[in-house]
This record gives structure tokens, C-alpha cells and sequence, in this order.
């Protein structure tokens, strides 16, 4: 397996505290967005494929769209482990504690598999009814039930291969991380066809290539971490769950999983209120609309997950000067980025909409309602950077707090009260509730992150100087 070069002279994971941090974000974040990338073309070739089938293309699409808020939810799951345990293993490494990272990485992966086996009997057994609650019509429910009792059944895969590939990257294996998705995202982008048109099989057929996809994916991530390459090893002697490792990793974790649980939380709130006052065509908007904001959150994700084993190690190694450095570094080109697509998404946005449905009274439908959802994609470069330095730097608090408020102070409510205020176009007064709130959230992010962000430091070069004076002091009373 492949993985980043390390320095000759470094000895394990030491190059994080000393490479250039240009050189290591280049190192490590290219290859995490570019599995970001691919991610993206796994999470929508589903879509991208099934709304381009002959006849039922539109139906079918509409129906998978409110199969999201689950497929989120799963995701959400994942992420819980894997933005919790891996940073905080990070942090370990970057003390020089090596047991307590794998202890970390132990107790993660027997949690994950307990999640997984509650979330597949969840879903098996309440799906059609969630389907409902979520905005499925008579004409789409089929469609969603058709997938998600087949997905269901991979939920174990996906959960392992999203939340232990998080560790992988962590360690600064990052092209290894990568080809943890590529290999899955192949599969699917070649099954998907065979099964959907090739088998006759329609959304089924999708679905059972996703999850065929993801079983291909967790071998090669598992069979990595127990593996001889990587420097922290799944060992099942750290397999018993302990409250001091798994607790603060999960309140950690819970940052990111707020955002991904509440973007679950959020679709259901635009489908329902959408199909009130669109029908289904606006709720197949949405499905397109959500698909081309993973443009946006997936590669700046990427970003910062690249940059993540660098601000978290040497923040356990106490060098405020390099977690510094490497923040702006992230802060500059996750800003560039999203100002980049925002103008794509102005410019062009028929051809981001014609990728998923060429319905015309689809495509007209959602050309300018994406101009209206996507209105302040410029910031988003900001929110993802500050949100995942907080996380790198272990500040569960403040990045709890800046998701809350973003999902369910301002655009939870927003999807509700627009519609009254603007009742000339009620459906498109719900989509202007997310430009609303992603400014005001970018705002008290930003406010929240500088002063926060000045105090950590702050603390981390006062602790280093006192550790400073007492080996000094050791010195003294030893020479």
C-alpha cells in the first residue's frame, strides 16, 4: 500500500512537527481532496444515474433525494468516531504517547461496530415510516423504500470505511486514505450501470452497488490498520471500552456530527416544507440543489482534514508558531476555493443541474432556485476552516456551539418564517433560508474563532514556557 513520503530523516510520524507546513498541506491535502472528490462522485453517481433513467428518471430521483436525510444520518454516525477519535489519537502522537492513540483507535472501532448494528435494525424495520415523515409522496415512496431496505443492509460498511479511514489519514497516511475511497468509488461507478440498466434492477440495483462499493472500501482500510505499515495498529487488547478514552473522543466527535445529523435534520425540514408549497418537483429541485452543495462542503472538508494531523499534532507538541501558520495556510486556500465555485455556480448553473436530470421543467425549475441556495457559497471557505481547526485543536465546546447555531438557531427556523414573510414565492422563500443563515453563521464564527483561537494559543505558549522553566530548574538542581 501507498502512503506518504516521510522524510529519511525523520523517524515515524516526527515529520509533522518539522516539514514546512506549505510542503505538508500540499502533501497531505491533496490527496484527502482528491478522495473528497471521489466521495463526491460516490455519493451522486447514484443520482447522477438513476435521474437520467428512461421514463421514471424525475420520479425515481425525487425518491432518493428523501432517502437522504438517512443516508446522512449514517454518515453522521461515522463521522462521530471519526472527527472525535482521530484528532485526539493525533494528539497523542504529537505527546509521544503511542498507547494512548491506539487505545483511541481500539475503543473507536468497537463502538463503531455497536452504532452500526443498532443503526441496520433501526433502519430496516422503520424506513418506510421515517420515508414518509420526510416528505415521500404516493408516487416516490416505491422508489425510496426500494433503495434504503437494500442500503440498510451495508450500513456496517460504511460506518467502518468513514470512520476508520479517518485514523489512516491522521497518521499522514493520506494517498492510503485516498485509495480507501477510490477503490470503492470505482466499483460503484461501474457497478452502478450493470445493475440500473445492464440487470434491470432500477434503484435497487444502486443500491446494492453502494454497498458492494463500501464492503470493497472497509477490507482495504481494515486490512491496513492491521496491517504492519501503519504506525497505530488495531490491537484487540485495547478492544474493552473505557469511559476516559471513548467519553471525551465522543465530545469531540459530537461537533461534527451535529453538522451532519442536522444537515439530516435540515433536508426533512426543506422537503416537507417544499412539498407543501412546490409538490414533488421542488422537492426534486432540492435533491439536485443538496447533490451540488456537496461540490462545495466536500473538497473544503478535504481541506481540512488534510491539514488536521498538522494543527493537531503540534498542538500536542506545543508549537503555537506551526498551528498558527497552518491555519491561515487553510483559512487562504479553503477562501479561494469557494469563491472559485460560487462564481461557476452563478455562471453556469444549467450545467451543474443538467448533470443529475435534463427534464426540462425540472431543469427550469431549479436554475435559479440554485442561484438563491448557493447565494453565499463565497463564504463557505471561512466556516469549514475555522470549524476544523476547533476540532484539530480539540476545542469540542466551540465547535458544538458554532454548529448549533448555524443548523438550528437561524436556518431550522429561517425554512419556516421566509415563507411567511415573502408570500409572493413561498417555495422559493424557503430556498432564500440558507444564504440568510450561512452569512449570519460565518459572521459569529469568525467573531467566535478569533478570540478563541488567540486564547488556546495564548495557553499553549504559557504552558510551554513553563515546562520550559522546571527542565531548567531540574538542570540547576542536577548539575
Amino acid at each position: 500500500m501507498s502512503s506518504m513520503s516521510v522524510p529519511p530523516q525523520e523517524s515515524g510520524k516526527e515529520f509533522l512537527g518539522t516539514e514546512p507546513i506549505g510542503k505538508l498541506l500540499l502533501n497531505l491535502a491533496v490527496p484527502t481532496v482528491v478522495a473528497q472528490l471521489i466521495n463526491m462522485l460516490y455519493n451522486i453517481v447514484d443520482r447522477i444515474y438513476i435521474g437520467h433513467m428512461p421514463e421514471n428518471g424525475q420520479a425515481a430521483l425525487t425518491g432518493l433525494g428523501v432517502c437522504m436525510p438517512l443516508i446522512l444520518l449514517v454518515s453522521a454516525f461515522a463521522a462521530l468516531i471519526a472527527n472525535g477519535g482521530a484528532p485526539r489519537a493525533s494528539i497523542y502522537m504529537g505527546k509521544g504517547d503511542n498507547e494512548s492513540a491506539e487505545r483511541t483507535l481500539g475503543n473507536c472501532f468497537v463502538t463503531q461496530i455497536i452504532i452500526s448494528v443498532v443503526l441496520t435494525a433501526v433502519l430496516l424495520i422503520f424506513n418506510e415510516r421515517f420515508l414518509i415523515w420526510f416528505g415521500a409522496s404516493e408516487q416516490t415512496i416505491g422508489y425510496a423504500t426500494d433503495y434504503m431496505n437494500i442500503y440498510a443492509i451495508g450500513t456496517v460498511f460504511v460506518q467502518l470505511t468513514l470512520g476508520m479511514n479517518a485514523f489512516i489519514t491522521a497518521q499522514g497516511f493520506a494517498t492510503t486514505g485516498m485509495l480507501s475511497v477510490l477503490i470503492g468509488a470505482v466499483a460503484n461507478i461501474v457497478l452502478d450501470p450493470l445493475f440500473i440498466y445492464a440487470f434491470g434492477m432500477g434503484v435497487q440495483g444502486a443500491a446494492l452497488a453502494t454497498i458492494i462499493s463500501q464492503a470493497a472500501s472497509c477490507a482495504w482500510v481494515l486490512i491496513f490498520l492491521f496491517g504492519k505499515k501503519t504506525f497505530l495498529k488495531i490491537r484487540p487488547k485495547f478492544f474493552r471500552l473505557q469511559a476516559g478514552i471513548i467519553l471525551p473522543s465522543l465530545a469531540l466527535g459530537f461537533f461534527t456530527f451535529v453538522m451532519q445529523a442536522s444537515e439530516s435534520i435540515i433536508l426533512i425540514c426543506f422537503n416537507s416544507s417544499l412539498q407543501t408549497y412546490g409538490g414533488d418537483i421542488a422537492v426534486g429541485a432540492m435533491t439536485v440543489l443538496s447533490s451540488v452543495m456537496q461540490f462545495a462542503m466536500l473538497p473544503l472538508q478535504g481541506l481540512g482534514q488534510g491539514a488536521q494531523p498538522i494543527i493537531s499534532y503540534n498542538y500536542g507538541a506545543k508549537n503555537a508558531g506551526r498551528v498558527k501558520r497552518a491555519f491561515r495556510l487553510l483559512l487562504t486556500v479553503s477562501l479561494c476555493y469557494s469563491c472559485l465555485l460560487w462564481a461557476l455556480v452563478m455562471i453556469l448553473p444549467q450545467a451543474f443541474v443538467m448533470m443529475f436530470n435534463t427534464n426540462e421543467e425540472l431543469v427550469s425549475y431549479s436554475v435559479p432556485a440554485l442561484r438563491v441556495y448557493l447565494g453565499a457559497l463565497f463564504l463557505f471557505g471561512i466556516q469549514m476552516a475555522c470549524q476544523m481547526t476547533f476540532t484539530s485543536m480539540g476545542n469540542a465546546a466551540a465547535s458544538v456551539t458554532v454548529a448549533v447555531v448555524r443548523k438550528f438557531v437561524l436556518l431550522i427556523p429561517l425554512i419556516y418564517i421566509m415563507p411567511a414573510l415573502y408570500t409572493a414565492e413561498r417555495a422559493t422563500a424557503v430556498f432564500m433560508a440558507e444564504p440568510i443563515a450561512d452569512t449570519v453563521a460565518v459572521i459569529f464564527t469568525a467573531v467566535l474563532f478569533f478570540f478563541q483561537f488567540r486564547r488556546f494559543l495564548n495557553k499553549l505558549g504559557g504552558e510551554k514556557c513553563g515546562e520550559q522553566s522546571a527542565k531548567n530548574s531540574n538542570q540547576v538542581k542536577n548539575g
